[in-house]
């Protein structure tokens, strides 16, 4: 059962994620938070690694980007993500070793596993967070992120349980360095058998993606907002994108308005990009979409208002009409081929 007796809980956990015994990118990604929180409580950083013979390269290398321990539990139950036997190794593990903080990617697996976990060890769940921070006074975690439509940033805490819990955007944030011949402890866990069994079974996997770009892969990105006026002109923001060797992206009132497909959604509700290139093209800023974009290298923003949020985190910002401004750039990108 679990216990509230908030002393008892130590140390900072990452959810790691596989496929086929390969870490996926959220892994570490998930390192980068979790070692500034972990710092800030003067704890120990510790990722989860649940699957079916995982890679030895890969669970150390979450030792070199940053874990202080890796917890690995390996079982061909574990192979597929299924939520029953999942929920019950995490449950067990939570019980029997206390952590204070547990993130998670906002993934199928994060935004599956999380919730159902919340409620069978009694705790609170903020899920799509934006940023985590921990407070000074309490050292209770932070976990923000917008709400009301994106018109305001909430701050939730969760002070009277235990562990505190919170999934975060993919691409959201950087990987850690590697840090050559860092040291770190690996925690072989054997589970109960009973534990492992689940009323589902996997039969197979189908991708149901209706698109063939997935930005949230791309290397650069051009992404256009309202100040398109209309469907018609988004061949503007394809040629441009196809010049800079770089996929389409688009703002949620650009979706909503069907002028392009939902898996260009940049934002919140849509797709979290760090590209090392994003050209933002009439798009005036919301903190959903900001939210979604913000972490990319290099941000060029384009648009007629001065006052634009885009701006505060543009690091070239246009100031023009983007119907004059856009056809000059696709000119002077011919003329350098």
């Amino acid at each position: 059962m679990i216990t509230h007796d908030l002393k008892i809980y130590k140390g900072v956990w990452t959810l790691a994620e596989q496929e086929s015994g390969h870490l996926k990118s959220i892994s570490y990604e998930l390192l980068t938070r979790g070692r500034s929180l972990a710092d800030k409580l003067g704890t120990e950083l510790c990722s989860v690694v649940l699957g079916k013979k995982i890679d030895s390269l890969g669970i150390q290398e979450l030792i070199l980007r940053g874990a202080d321990k890796v917890y690995l539990v390996e079982s061909p139950a574990l192979e597929h993500f299924l939520v029953e036997p999942y929920s019950k190794v995490m449950e067990y593990l939570v019980k029997t070793y206390r952590p204070d903080v547990l993130i998670a990617g906002a993934t199928t697996t994060g935004r599956t596993l999380m919730p159902y976990l919340a409620i069978k060890i009694t705790t609170g769940l903020t899920a799509d967070c934006t940023e985590l921070d921990i407070e000074e006074e309490t050292g209770n975690l932070l976990q923000i992120r917008p709400a009301i439509g994106g018109n305001i940033m909430a701050t939730i805490k969760t002070p009277d349980h235990r562990p505190q819990m919170a999934t975060v955007r993919p691409k959201s944030t950087t990987l850690p360095p590697i840090m050559e011949g860092r040291k770190g402890e690996i925690v072989n866990v054997q589970i109960p058998e009973n534990l492992l069994k689940s009323r589902v079974e996997r039969l197979g996997f189908v991708s149901i993606e209706e698109d063939e770009t997935n930005i949230q892969d791309a290397d650069r990105i051009v992404s256009g907002g309202r100040g398109i006026k209309k469907a018609e002109n988004f061949a503007l923001i394809r040629e441009l994108a196809e010049k800079l060797g770089a996929s389409v992206g688009a703002s949620r009132d650009v979706v909503d308005r069907g002028w392009i497909s939902y898996p260009h959604q940049v934002g919140l509700s849509g797709k979290t990009v760090t590209p090392s290139l994003y050209v933002a093209v009439g798009i005036s800023g919301a903190i959903q979409h900001l939210a979604g974009m913000k972490t990319s290298e290099t941000i060029v923003a384009i648009n007629s208002d001065p006052d634009a949020q885009i701006f505060q985190v543009a690091d070239f910002g246009i100031v023009g009409d983007l119907f004059e401004v856009v056809p000059a750039l696709i000119e002077e990108l011919k003329k350098r081929k």
